[in-house]
């Protein structure tokens, strides 16, 4: 029994470094197709519109009602210790620090990652990426490299898109609604949120974008046959991102403070 409790053991650790030198594989020649020539710069366009232009109403929802339920829990704390005129920064640095990466990633993964995966899965069990091949077209260059860089170029967009409506949407609540003085609101803001916070969530948003990209696509080219190998492949890249984002959140934020 305890040889084959080690034998489990060992064969699942082995098939996970398996599967993380396949990851990574699959990542450097992603990289090394998308930084070489030829361009194709009408695919790169046409996944920045499908990834950021058709992502701006879900990230401008998500980020107006979490910048109001900022102003709202934030001003109930900070009036009990005197301190209401501080909201403008506490709400900005929430948003420009942690929750505009996070959130605007998170969004993206569920909108447009899950697509991703699912339109190169049923490629793959369509045997067009086959055909790619006999073809003598690379299918990674083709298929891989524009989704990765559009999420590289939309999703750090995106996240400014998020910071600034969830800014205004904490001014809403926080100087209309509960009476908090504008000039103090901006005032402490301008204070207090420095560039370093800003170019610290635009690296999370990049760092974001990578991961989303490459296990998005890394699962949707090699999906199991079939449709139920496509379903699982979608469902598996946006849990395995998702988690991801939240684990390399915390790793960043321990890094860049």
């Amino acid at each position: 029994m305890i040889l084959a409790v080690a034998e489990a053991l060992g064969g699942g650790a082995i098939r996970a470094t398996r599967a993380l030198g396949k990851m990574g594989v699959f990542l450097g020649v992603s990289f090394a197709r998308a930084a070489t020539p030829p361009y194709r710069a009408g695919n790169i366009v046409k996944q920045v519109h499908f990834i950021g232009v058709k992502s701006v109403l879900v990230i401008v929802l998500t980020a107006a009602f979490t910048g109001m339920v900022l102003a709202l829990q934030g001003y109930n704390t900070l009036r009990r210790f005197g301190a209401e005129g501080v909201l403008g920064s506490v709400i900005a640095l929430s948003l420009i620090r942690e929750l505009g990466p996070v959130l605007s990633a998170l969004m993206v993964t569920g909108r447009a990652g899950s697509a991703l995966t699912a339109e190169i899965g049923i490629m793959r069990i369509g045997e067009q990426i086959d055909s790619l091949e006999t073809m003598g077209i690379d299918p990674i260059r083709y298929l891989v490299a524009p989704r990765l860089l559009g999420l590289l170029l939309s999703v750090p967009l995106l996240t400014a898109i998020f910071d600034v409506i969830g800014i205004f949407g904490g001014y809403l609540v926080g100087v209309k609604l509960l009476g908090v003085n504008a000039g103090l609101f901006f005032g402490q803001m301008e204070a207090n949120v420095e560039l370093v916070d800003v170019t610290n969530g635009i690296w999370k948003s990049l760092a974001f974008a990578l991961l989303i990209g490459w296990v998005c696509t890394f699962k949707g080219y090699f999906t199991g046959r079939g449709a139920e190998g496509v379903s699982q492949a979608t469902t598996s890249a946006v849990v395995v991102s998702s988690v991801l984002v939240l684990v390399c959140d915390y790793f960043l934020t321990s890094v860049l403070l």
